[in-house]
């Protein structure tokens, strides 16, 4: 009897031995089958390589395909960072602490006008635009232009798009802009009409520089007296004509309809930029990176740090050569030590790393060309080869309706860097200060905004050897930019002590941030029902 106990204890030990083994086994399979699944979803060459076009899935579109067809890259996983720690430094930060917006404090647009704000009166006469300077100069100026038209009392011709500058660009508005939906969208506020009847063709017009950051007293006594003796005032040109603080409310909302609402691109620059932003999603969070390292840009500047002697002597010949551009002597050492210039993509890429960027980080160049081309772009690329720009995201034919047409371009890289994760401008131009408006405006989206002038004297001490990048530099970077990622704040005023147009220059534009003016809190919009949000 104890016998036959002792063999099926034994037996039942036995049972049990082989199914922990099973158990074991089936474990072990399904461990190693999700492993496996997850290297397939990343190829592990995926840091090191920017895919190509055939790697993405991108196949070359024939003539006959819609080039609004999206596609996107089947092998990438839809957020490739959120497995990794980022490799800065000591207390870099993780992941989602990275790419978290800064906290809005509950801001919301408020841009309605108010309950005193009636619609236009009875026209007294028509303002003709000419827009000056590039596409984010010329979407500031039209949008002044309809305040003023309000201000005047004048019925607006659709403005005429600056074809003579730099970038000789023959679009005309309704080839960057939704016209039907910028006339339709102001008509409670200002008359908007194609082009002049044909009664006013021949007309005698009073072509007018208006004065730079004027206020709401200037247009009213000065400009629109104009009116009295001529049916038609030409704005010679559009940038910079009305004041950035000190005017009425609903003066300052319709800026913002104007500018966030009514003034949107064409309906194919607006499929394509969504397109293009589609792609870049595809990678996961993105980088939208304003790197301003064109050869124009350089020329007229000053900035030479680290170029050859034969590319600043080329600059310089350039700047010198060019009859509009006043300033011909400058010194590029105190340039850029004032923080003037842009970063260099070198500079670039030891900000991105100290920061905490890893290098799968997927970045979207929004620029022209760069000045140095391949070469200079390789320290860059090196790091952060998930290097992306529109030529790479889209096929020639697909770009074919936008090439030779610097505008629309722009606006394409507009469209990506408003919608991007995070905005990091390398120089505060006009793109740079109108998309970091936008941001704002639409719920403060996260914009870094490097210290230039810091981080130069940061540079050099990594480039003469007394500083290495690592966790010294790493930490040192993150606390200079705490406070430059987007957060709500008000407008700044000028600087104290200017005096005249230093003054108004040295304040910060309207469109570079909105509040107070066209943005509310949620409280106070419970608290005040005049300000409504829209």
């Amino acid at each position: 009897m104890v016998m036959e106990v002792k063999r099926r204890w034994r037996t039942v030990a036995l049972l049990r031995q082989v199914l922990t083994c099973a158990i074991g086994t089936i474990a072990l399979v399904a461990l190693l089958s999700i492993h496996v699944q997850d290297i397939i979803k990343l190829p592990s060459d995926a840091s090191y390589k920017l895919p190509t076009q055939q790697e993405m899935g991108y196949q070359k579109l024939s003539r006959e395909r819609s080039w609004t067809q999206e596609f996107s890259p089947p092998h990438l996983s839809e957020d490739p960072l959120t497995a990794h720690k980022l490799d800065g430094a000591s207390g870099s930060l993780d992941s989602d602490k990275l790419w978290k917006p800064p906290p809005n404090r509950d801001y919301v647009p408020c841009v309605a006008p108010t309950s005193s704000y009636a619609p236009p009166p009875e026209s007294r006469g028509y303002l003709l635009v000419d827009a000056n300077g590039g596409l984010n100069q010329m979407r500031a100026g039209i949008c002044d232009m309809v305040a003023v038209a309000r201000i005047i009392n004048a019925t607006l011709v659709i403005p005429d798009l600056d074809k003579r500058s730099l970038w000789q660009d023959s679009s005309n508005f309704s080839n960057v802009f939704d016209e039907d939906h910028f006339i339709s969208s102001l008509a409670n506020d200002v008359k908007i009409i194609r082009e002049l009847p044909k009664e006013l063709a021949t007309a005698t017009r009073a072509v007018k520089h208006f004065r730079s950051w004027s206020g709401i007293d200037y247009y009213k006594e000065e400009i629109a007296s104009m009116l009295e003796e001529y049916q038609v005032i030409r704005a010679a040109k559009s940038d910079s004509r009305l004041a950035n603080n000190n005017l009425p409310l609903d003066i300052q909302k319709l800026r913002c309809r104007a500018c966030y609402e009514a003034l949107r691109f064409a309906p194919q620059i607006e499929a394509m930029g969504k397109l293009l932003v589609d792609r870049m999603r595809s990678y996961g969070h993105y980088i939208a990176l304003h790197l301003r390292f064109e050869k124009d840009m350089l020329a007229f500047s000053g900035c030479t740090h680290n170029l050859s002697p034969e590319e600043a002597e080329e600059l310089k010949t350039i700047r010198e050569n060019t009859t509009w551009w006043k300033v011909k002597d400058i010194d590029p050492e105190e340039q850029r030590a004032k923080g003037y210039c842009p970063l260099t993509p070198k500079e670039v890429r030891i900000f991105l790393r100290a920061f905490g960027f890893p290098s799968n980080t997927p970045l979207y160049i929004a620029s022209g060309e760069i000045y140095g081309g391949e070469s200079r772009m390789y320290d860059l690329q090196s790091r952060y080869p998930l290097l992306m720009n529109k030529e790479k995201l889209a096929s020639v034919e697909e770009l074919q309706p936008f090439i030779n047409h610097a505008s629309q371009m722009a606006a394409l890289d507009y469209i990506v860097s408003v919608e991007s994760d995070i905005f990091i401008p390398t120089y505060s131009g006009n793109m740079a200060r109108a998309v970091e408006g936008h941001r704002r405006f639409l719920g403060h989206r996260k914009t870094i905004l490097p210290d230039r002038k810091a981080l130069v004297r940061l540079f050099d001490k990594v480039n003469g050897g007394t500083m290495k990048e690592g966790r010294n530099l790493s930490n040192r970077v993150i606390e200079i930019h705490k406070r430059r990622q987007g957060s709500p704040r008000k407008r700044k005023g000028p600087i104290s002590g200017t005096k005249g147009m230093d003054r108004y220059r040295s304040e910060e534009a309207f469109y570079v941030n909105p509040l107070p003016d066209c943005l509310c809190q949620k409280e106070s919009l419970h608290m005040n029902t005049s300000l409504v949000t829209k």
